[in-house]
């Protein structure tokens, strides 16, 4: 029976550290891309023991497996968009920069990297000279760059802004460093509203939105870098895909306000749940 021409289907990859507690890291961006229609493929940077009280142990991938798994994506899915995350080590940044380099193409994937290096337990993700790998490795490379305050100061050496007048400015200085777009995060700094700013083709563009109060925020930048990633895949231009990603992450944190998900900060929600959540008893 013939049944046609296949179809088409959207394709993303994300490259970073697995979570055991399913909030963050590859855990999110694959939740993020199935929410979204995409098919997320993944290469591991790292195995972390970790839950929603904090990070226990951190185990990186050997470079040679890391490139093992980016290799045996690429060379056989059409990779639209890469999300890069976690990345551990200097070691690893250089590796994921080469394959890359080497992967170009015509039509090479749309890159976003957010910079992982703390955890939102505050507990340190990245080693020793991890911010220069970066800064002359990878970012030449990356299309969209999506730090928090914290990791736009580390990448710039530069003090953490306090106010929005710095973001925008800290915004442009990374530009300088080889990323086509930046977008500074800005759910650390006090103020009204929840601001992010998207430094592009010599603008400045301003997100605001209303803060949730919640506690539950943990994977909050990998929802909102992975979604980046899939609406890019799903043929969005960047400024077209950053406006619908703010919603989902958006209404991702909505969702698991008041939810219970272990003993601290608790992961988002990228699913709307289609009951109640409740304590239940196993069935015998």
């Amino acid at each position: 029976m013939d049944r046609g021409d296949p179809l088409v289907t959207p394709i993303a990859l994300t490259i970073a550290g697995s979570d055991s507690g399913g909030g963050a890291g590859i855990q999110a961006d694959l939740k993020t891309f199935a929410a979204l229609g995409v098919y997320g493929a993944s290469a591991i940077t790292a195995l972390t023991a970790q839950n929603t009280r904090g990070v226990r142990a951190i185990h990186l991938a050997p470079v040679e497996i890391v490139v093992a798994q980016i290799d045996a994506v690429l060379s056989d899915f059409q990779v639209s968009a890469i999300k890069i995350g976690m990345l551990g080590s200097a070691e690893i940044v250089e590796a994921v920069a080469g394959r890359l380099r080497a992967a170009r193409s015509d039509t090479p994937p749309f890159i976003v990297y957010d910079p992982v290096m703390v955890a939102s337990s505050g507990d340190g993700l990245a080693g020793a000279g991890f911010v220069e790998a970066i800064r002359s490795k990878l970012l030449p490379l990356v299309d969209c760059l999506t730090p928090n305050l914290a990791e736009a100061a580390a990448l710039l050496d530069a003090p953490v802004a306090t106010r929005e007048e710095e973001m925008a400015e800290q915004s442009m200085a990374l530009a300088t460093l080889g990323p086509r777009a930046v977008l500074v995060k800005g759910g650390h700094l006090v103020g009204e509203w929840a601001v992010d700013m998207l430094y592009t083709d010599a603008h400045v563009l301003r997100y605001a939105s209303t803060w949730i109060k919640t506690r539950n925020l943990h994977g909050t930048g990998c929802t909102l870098s992975s979604a980046i990633a899939a609406h890019i895949v799903l043929g969005q231009s960047l400024l077209g895909a950053v406006h619908p990603s703010k919603i989902f992450t958006y209404e991702a944190i909505a969702a698991a306000r008041g939810i219970k998900l272990g003993g601290g900060p608790g992961p988002l929600i990228q699913y709307k749940p289609r009951r109640k959540l409740t304590k239940t008893k196993p069935s015998r």
